[in-house]
């Protein structure tokens, strides 16, 4: 790190004679996701200015070994106009004698029963599907060549926030990613247009009820709260008139539309402008304001840099994006380069999010791939960054709300769940239906009729037990997921391959002191005090009985991963 106040919120570049291992391990923790010391030393070797392009211009980077995401097979077009509701789903197939493509029963018990299961069915299967999705994306930011691509995609989902719980639809979802991985690093007025279009978030933010009768304000606001400019600086009055000028955008399907009879085409009123305009004019209008750079470039910077930035900086920031015509690249290049970058406010003070704690966990392990074993899904839920499902529109709270008590005893769990998979009990969560489909699941199989198999158990049998249901809707909630189970494509569901012992080895250790100080190296960007490095040699030579590693070769491996839990269980693990 840089010392001195000179350096802090200076975005004059480092010279040569600064740069060093520590400064490259930085910038691969902040430009991507860590790495092993090798990859660090690689760009070690490299000029600050070779460094920070290999990372920044990644374009010409081979990632063609990557795969695509390979679908269940669970869409089909019926779906395509899927009911909002359950009742709406029956009231549908009532007044049609059909919904999604499911005919209603002509004669026999629950007449509307295979059109409820089709219901439930879609529910399940796009769960699971964007569960695999998720799981792919993961699978990316660990074996990715092109880091900085994957963690701006990551930033950028945060910021553009939709989920799966309102979408329900899963291609949805991946056709989003898409976009935020070609934009990750283009520039910002062209991503913000396509996410305006995109059907994602016009189905998050209510699109189909933004007409010109009854304008919806809910893009209006976000996109000036939360995309463009932050809160405080439009009026009420300039909300209403961008939702006007969104009026009639839409979907349909996965394609944007604009419907001419629901777009309000009159004059409309808008932060100190006035004109007949449309929603790319309302953008236009935004990107003109110095505010939204000043917004955009301090919420860059507080993501890959640090929490704190005066508001003189702040301003800099922002010119220097405007000054690049909202080019996120050259943005990010001058400020990988930038003294303040490197500087002591900036080094090793940013709290890694629960993604950013899993791929770097394994990145800096070396990982070929994603592990199965711990199941990334149940991790990310326990640490509370699930993947495709922030909180809000507003995405995730960051720094300090990632951390509590609570909480670092669960990474320390994960830390030990890498290190010793627990793969007797391990269960596939996407094969667990939940604790009420398992009970009606367990008395259908026992012989009991579906009406009496789903009531809550010691209640009185109701007095229309016996009588014909139309459908039973926890039964259609066990169809729907025994249909969509039978469909989904398996995740590798494996543990961490590495070896520790390999990893000192290789690295020339031959007491346990040295392999101490391997795994330091290869997992912390934050030195541990001397009594906290000195408990961790005691532990190891403790474990290996010896303090000469090459006496304990045939079995190091165990105590390796003891001491390495521990390091992983430390504060200073948590920080980039």
């Amino acid at each position: 790190m840089l010392t001195g106040t000179s350096a802090n919120e200076n975005l004059s570049p480092i010279s040569a004679d600064d740069w060093s291992y520590d400064r490259a391990a930085h910038l691969l923790e902040r430009a991507g996701f860590g790495g092993t010391p090798a990859q660090i030393e690689q760009l070690a070797r490299m000029s600050p200015q070779e460094a920070v392009a290999s990372l920044v211009d990644y374009a010409a980077i081979d990632n063609s070994f990557l795969r695509e995401f390979e679908e269940s097979g669970f869409w089909e077009p019926s779906f395509k106009d899927f009911p909002v509701s359950r009742p709406a789903a029956t009231e549908l197939a009532e007044q049609t004698g059909m919904a999604m493509g499911v005919a209603v029963k002509p004669g026999g018990d629950r007449p509307l029963q295979p059109v409820t299961n089709r219901f439930f069915y879609w529910l399940r299967a796009t769960v699971l599907e964007t569960r695999r999705l998720a799981f792919w994306w993961l699978d990316r930011m660990v074996t990715t060549n092109r880091p900085l691509e994957e963690k701006m995609t990551l930033f950028w989902h945060g910021h553009f926030a939709t989920s799966e719980e309102k979408l329900r639809d899963y291609r949805k979802i991946k056709l989003q990613l898409d976009t935020l991985r070609r934009g990750a690093i283009g520039n910002f007025g062209d991503l913000l247009v396509a996410i305006a279009k995109d059907p994602a978030m016009l189905v998050f933010l209510d699109a189909a009820q933004n007409v010109k009768a009854a304008p919806n304000e809910n893009f209006g606001r976000e996109v000036m709260e939360l995309f463009t400019m932050g809160v405080g600086n439009y009026t009420e009055d300039d909300i209403r008139e961008a939702a006007r000028a969104f009026t009639g955008w839409g979907n349909d399907d996965l394609q944007f539309v604009i419907d001419p009879e629901k777009h309000d085409g009159g004059t409309k009123r808008f932060l100190g402008r006035e004109g007949n305009f449309t929603g790319e004019d309302i953008l236009r209008i935004i990107l003109e304001q110095r505010q939204t750079a000043i917004y955009i470039a301090s919420k860059l910077y507080r993501f890959l840099v640090r929490d704190e930035i005066s508001p003189a900086f702040a301003e800099k920031l922002g010119n220097l994006l405007r000054d690049n015509r909202y080019e996120i690249a050259p943005f990010l290049t001058t400020i990988f380069l930038s003294q303040d970058f490197y500087s002591e406010a900036s080094v090793a003070t940013h709290i890694k999010s629960p993604t950013e704690l899993l791929v770097s966990t394994y990145r800096k392990l070396g990982l070929s791939a994603l592990p199965g074993i711990p199941d990334p899904y149940t991790v990310s839920k326990t640490l509370g960054q699930v993947l495709l499902y922030p909180p809000t529109v507003a995405g995730w709270s960051e720094g300090r709300a990632w951390i509590t008590p609570g909480l670092l005893f669960e990474r320390a769990n994960f830390a030990r769940e890498v290190m010793f998979p627990n793969i007797i009990e391990f269960r596939d969560p996407n094969h667990n239906p939940g604790g009420e489909v398992r009970r009606v699941n367990r008395n259908i199989i026992a012989g009991m009729e579906i009406t009496a198999a789903t009531m809550e158990e010691g209640a009185a049998p109701s007095k229309v037990a016996g009588m014909q249901e139309a459908f039973n809707t926890r039964y259609a909630s066990l169809m729907g997921y025994s249909e969509a189970l039978r469909k989904l494509k398996p995740l590798p569901r494996m543990a961490a391959q590495f070896s520790l012992s390999d990893i000192v080895t290789d690295a020339g250790a031959t007491a346990a002191a040295d392999a101490v100080d391997v795994l330091i190296r290869q997992l912390l960007r934050v030195p541990l005090t001397p009594p906290a490095r000195a408990a961790l040699i005691d532990t190891l030579s403790a474990e290996l009985g010896t303090t000469a590693l090459a006496d304990a070769q045939t079995y190091m491996e165990h105590p390796l991963r003891l001491v390495a839990h521990l390091i992983m269980s430390s504060p200073q693990f948590q920080l980039a």
